[in-house]
């Protein structure tokens, strides 16, 4: 029986870093109020634009962890995942760097304050979204029969 290799951490980190690999982000579709969450960027790229909420992922959290802090931290707003609703891997979609992004539909609680990476957190009705940063408006069609049934329930 062939006995398993052990590699302490620091060295897969220092085997992964020799890889150029695109960084992983997520993003919230959040229900609050029948309502759309969106944030206005504060910093670039998109400056001003508004987005879905969302951020990239830290070193030991899940893709879950990092979207439900990403929204509090943008929004102040605690969330419910409800549901996956895609991958989106184009190498194009964020103009800084290759990302892939994990989007998830959620429902929101509490109080809507913007955070640090926002200057506003502002509710939309969903025929009156603007044009988004990033990918964010193909995510938000991509989730509208998902949308649909939750906004029925609410």
């Amino acid at each position: 029986m062939e006995e398993e290799k052990y590699f302490p951490e620091s060295e897969l980190r220092r085997s992964f870093m020799k890889h150029n690999t695109p960084n992983l982000t997520v993003d919230a579709v959040i229900l609050f109020k029948n309502k759309l969450v969106l944030v206005k960027r504060k910093n670039p790229p998109y400056q001003g634009k508004f987005a879905l909420p969302g951020g990239f992922v830290e070193i030991g959290e899940s893709t879950e962890e990092a979207a439900s802090r990403e929204a509090f931290e943008e929004t102040g707003l605690s969330i419910e995942i409800l549901k996956l609703i895609g991958v989106y891997s184009d190498p194009e979609r964020d103009p800084r760097r290759h990302t892939v992004s994990v989007c998830y539909l959620a429902k929101g609680y509490g109080d809507p304050k913007s955070g640090s990476d926002a200057d506003a957190v502002e509710l939309f009705e969903f025929d009156s979204i603007p044009e988004l940063a990033f990918d964010h408006n193909k995510m938000i069609n991509d989730a509208k029969s998902d949308i649909d049934a939750v906004l029925s329930q609410m």
